[in-house]
């Protein structure tokens, strides 16, 4: 990887997705976690803070050697045992239903195949586990939907590959969980990039 995204994108996400504005959105995507979570690109540690106590051990899976470092006083601050596991989403190094539940923040946008990572989410979960996501996505607004369109492929050339129309909670759907959307609306922001869904989908038992 170049220097962009290994030194200066980690460095823009990380400011971008750390406001105070955006953390009332990760606690809402982080209630009822507990056990053992599996994280889906956790990229600097932003939802540390937002893990419920009774999270014991959260399995990190995060490409970005950048992002990692970036999460290195954040980690010294949180009660749970973080484990780095794997750079990929689409393919963990987790036993069949090993994990209690899974946490996503911003992530489906950018993995190349959001489908196959599901799968791999759902495959590890134990049933009745859950998938929490907050995600930004395709809005329901025409107008704005439009724009997300035309405004894609220029977003993946400067974002690492991140997607403005994808539709988070359709995916989960798609994979097979069993999906409730709990919040979804704008955030602030512009429009285009604070589309918003936050949910969980669950394995079905």
């Amino acid at each position: 990887m170049g220097v962009y995204s290994e030194r200066v994108l980690p460095r823009l996400v990380d400011l971008s997705c750390g406001t105070r504005g955006l953390a009332r959105w990760r606690d809402r995507a982080t209630e009822g976690l507990a056990g053992v979570v599996v994280e889906i690109g956790f990229g600097s540690g932003l939802n540390l803070e937002h893990y419920p106590d009774g999270v014991r051990t959260v399995l990190a899976v995060e490409p970005s050697s950048g992002a990692r470092r970036l999460a290195g006083s954040r980690l010294s601050r949180t009660s749970a045992a973080v484990e780095f596991i794997g750079l990929d989403g689409q393919s963990l190094p987790l036993d069949d239903e090993s994990c209690d539940a899974a946490l996503c923040t911003f992530t489906l946008c950018t993995i190349p195949d959001a489908h196959l990572a599901l799968q791999e989410v759902r495959r590890v979960l134990r049933p009745g586990g859950a998938l929490h996501f907050l995600e930004h996505g395709l809005a329901d607004d025409p107008g704005v939907a439009s724009w997300q369109r035309r405004l894609d492929p220029i977003q993946q050339r400067l974002a690492g590959g991140c997607h403005l129309t994808r539709v988070p909670d359709e995916l989960a759907a798609q994979a097979g969980f069993d999906v409730e959307v709990l919040h979804r609306r704008f955030a602030k922001g512009p429009k285009p990039w604070s589309f918003f869904t936050v949910g969980r989908a669950t394995k079905p038992c």
